[in-house]
């Protein structure tokens, strides 16, 4: 795939990187697709805000596998992953889980954004702010 570019010495289009391409569990590619039909509501409410593009033109994708894990959203060209913590995120032993793939993970290059299912039900527009913060502060996006 190429970047066109259109300017006064005419098209110009230079190749796009090639995004980073982190190996999954097979198995993990039917799980995924069952997860995206049985998203949460915080879950679904976050889609409608970062799908086709919406934010700063960097593309999401819901149920992404990678290594042994499903990670909630995931942007390729940031390497982001997006997790959206719910009630079940506070127990001890999930914590640990959490903070054990998220290391995992980050070995291969992903970095995170974890947010509260709470706080998207009662404020997208400023969840939406932070991840756009977030990318602005993180990838040298103007």
């Amino acid at each position: 795939m190429y970047i066109f570019v259109l300017t006064r010495a005419g098209l110009s289009f230079t190749p796009l990187p090639r995004n980073k391409i982190i190996p999954y569990r097979l198995d993990l590619k039917l799980k995924a697709r069952r997860l995206r039909k049985e998203s949460t509501y915080s879950e679904l409410l976050l889609w409608l805000e970062i799908k086709n593009t919406k934010v700063l033109g960097y593309q999401f994708h819901r149920q992404v596998p990678m290594l042994d894990y499903i990670v909630d959203f995931y942007c390729h060209e940031l390497m982001l992953a997006i997790e959206v913590d719910g009630s079940s995120h506070h127990s001890a032993r999930v914590q640990r889980y959490d903070k054990r793939r998220q290391k995992r993970l980050e070995k291969q290059g992903v970095r995170f954004l974890r947010i509260d299912d709470l706080r998207i039900k009662q404020d997208i527009g400023e969840v939406v702010r932070e991840i756009t913060a977030w990318i602005i502060g993180n990838s040298g996006h103007i």
